[in-house]
């Protein structure tokens, strides 16, 4: 079984926050998906659950923090390209979603800050390895 990862982050209205991911071009798991909780499906090993506040608090004793005003962590997804990058930034504003800061370019690494309709602030990347700075 390869290894996978689920990031579960704490959404105001699941519905909404379903179809924002929606928007984006990721599915859900229907098997994992309920009143109070979705799993979105971003690939084969990558899965955000999405988690009403109530559902969030079973899975952790500490507060929720606001993540409209608290940055509690930022969550990097690669493209393969830099239209991709660009074609997925547009399509979370389209949705819903803000940009968090101005976009980086640095040639060989360019990236897009969008954060979704809670809040949490997705950091889309390409990179060309070969092109990197050896220094």
């Amino acid at each position: 079984m390869s290894t996978m990862i689920f990031v579960n982050v704490p959404v105001r209205n699941l519905a909404a926050s379903m179809a924002y991911y929606k928007a984006l071009g990721f599915d859900h798991n229907p098997q994992f998906t309920d009143e109070t909780a979705a799993c979105v499906v971003i690939s084969d090993t990558i899965y955000v659950m999405v988690l009403t506040h109530e559902k969030f608090a079973q899975f952790s004793s500490k507060p929720i923090p606001d993540s409209l005003t608290q940055t509690g962590a930022l969550y990097a997804l690669s493209r393969d390209s830099r239209a991709a990058v660009d074609e997925i930034a547009e399509a979370g504003i389209k949705a819903g979603g803000t940009e968090t800061r101005d976009v980086m370019d640095y040639g060989f690494m360019y990236s897009r800050a969008v954060a979704d309709i809670d809040g949490h602030t997705w950091e889309y990347v390409w990179m060309d390895m070969s092109q990197m700075p050896t220094e």
